[in-house]
Order: C-alpha cells, then structure tokens, then sequence
C-alpha cells in the first residue's frame, strides 16, 4: 500500500544537483535571474491588455522555461493568455473540483509517485479501451490536463528538469478513436505546443495498436516539427520505451521494476486540491476583458 504522504506537491526550492542543471540548460545564475525579473516586469508593465502576478516565484514559472529570455517569457505569457481566451468555456476559472468526480471515478490521468533517472516527472495517460467517450468527453481531459500541468507547475525542480508523458493506448478501439476530432486535436495540440509553460522532453506512446493509426491522421497535421520530434511510438515493445526511461523508475506494467500500478489519479487530487488558492490566482491572470 502506498503511503498517503508519497502524493504531495513538491514546493521545495531546487536542490543543489538540480542548481547545476538549471545553470547549464537554462542559462539560471543570479544576474540573469535579476535581469530577467526585472526586464519582464517592465514588459508586462508597458502592456495594458493583459494582466499577470509580478512576483519573483510566479515569474519564475514563465522565465525557467524560456531560459530567461524575458522577451521569450513575455510572448509565452501572451500566448497563454491568448489560449485561454480562446477557449474561455472550458478553462476561464476552472478549478480542481470543476473535475473532481473525473479524477475520483475515471483512471485516465495518473503520475509517477517517483520521479524518472533525470529526476523529470512522469504522467500517465491511459485513454485506450478503459476510457469511454460518453462518459468523460474530450473537453473533460484537457480540462484534467490543465489543471495538472499548474499542479507541475508549482514544483520548482519540475519547473527545471521537465515532464516526460506516457500515453497508454492499450486497447483502443473505434470508439475512442471516433472521438479523436480535428477539434480536441487542434486544441491539444495548442495548449502543448503554444501554451505550455512546462519542459515537456517527451511523449511515448506504448500500446498503439493498428487502429490508432486512424487517430494519428487526424492529429499528425497539428504537429510540429519540435514536438514531432519528441514523440516516441514503441507499441508493445517495452525494451524500446526503456532506451529512454529506466526500467528502474517504471511499474511492472511497462516492464520495469517497481511494482504494478496500485494508485491512480484518485490518489493525487487530494494534493492538487490543496493548492486551490494557486488557481484562484492563475484565473485572475490573462487578457483583460
């Protein structure tokens, strides 16, 4: 049985390890730090469309990916903002409990109580034969995406080391693929490739059978050629999906060494919903109506 304690969000400030990998791929020292901070905020300051907290640790969510580019953290927080508004009907205040009974009944979404040999975080998602359209819509898993990515984004050594996602295909059938639509795929799509403030280093896919080949035709032309190139299929072949995670930080399930999987989603919304005050802060931001 796993420990309730092990479902937590990480807050804690980077450890020294983590120091280095931040100095050496995201360009993290104390000058550029200051630099940055202070030349975002004065972007934000001179721009009266949108409207986002200033404060060091929630600038610091937008900077780390962009590698302290203020300019490139400036344009990234416009297009969020942007994102949002468009799809205003399903993320304008959307909070954790908006999807609680999502996350309570339907083991879709799920992450790793550990973290993979790069210390990244890894989710899980199963929408194979165990998902059913009728009952938890497409809508519904971007809005559980979305509020785990700002459950990620609330851990400063995710904020550095990244995600890698594992997408669980197992016995997929018509059915789900029917509901792969040139819509949900536009939207994923943009939320992944233009409104993501995360390191997302890669998608596998695992247990792609031949009708997923159907889904990949719709998505595929929504792709770019940055994510294309993070995105992984192994089918069945475990050793191939092993080539880039441990064995030692995977389940039985994907032929490692930790034991099967025994908790789910379920287990990890009491910990996201403790950060309610986050999210009521994440809403406040954006374009200003």
């Amino acid at each position: 049985m796993i420990e309730t304690s092990s479902f937590m969000i990480d807050t804690k400030e980077v450890s020294e390890e983590t120091k280095e990998v931040a100095k050496l791929e995201l360009r993290e020292s104390p000058e550029n730090v200051a630099e940055g901070l202070k030349q975002l905020r004065l972007l934000l300051a001179t721009d009266s469309s949108i409207k986002y907290d200033t404060d060091d640790e929630f600038l610091m969510k937008f900077l780390r990916p962009c590698k302290f580019y203020a300019e490139s953290a400036y344009d990234l927080m416009k297009r969020i903002a942007d994102f949002r508004a468009k799809y205003a009907s399903l993320f304008e205040d959307l909070l954790p409990e908006d999807e609680k009974e999502t996350f309570l009944n339907y083991d879709m979404l799920n992450i790793l109580i550990n973290r993979d040999q790069k210390g990244r975080r890894v989710l899980l998602c199963t929408t194979g034969g165990n998902w059913n359209p009728s009952k938890v819509s497409t809508d519904q898993i971007l809005k559980m995406l979305y509020i785990l990515h700002l459950a990620a984004l609330l851990e400063p050594e995710t904020q550095v080391r990244g995600i890698v996602v594992i997408m669980d295909l197992k016995d997929l059938g018509m059915k789900q693929v029917r509901a792969f639509t040139p819509s949900f795929a536009k939207k994923l799509t943009s939320f992944i490739q233009e409104a993501l403030p995360l390191r997302l280093k890669e998608l596998h896919m695992v247990n792609n059978p031949v009708v997923f080949k159907f889904a990949w035709k719709i998505v595929k032309p929504f792709i770019n050629e940055k994510f294309s190139n993070r995105i992984h299929f192994h089918q069945k072949d475990m050793e191939s999906l092993h080539k880039f995670l441990d064995p030692d930080i995977l389940p039985e399930d994907y032929g490692g060494n930790h034991p099967k999987l025994d908790y789910s989603g379920k287990d990890w919304y009491p910990a996201v919903e403790d950060y309610l005050p986050f999210y009521k802060k994440w809403n406040s931001c954006g374009r200003k109506a």
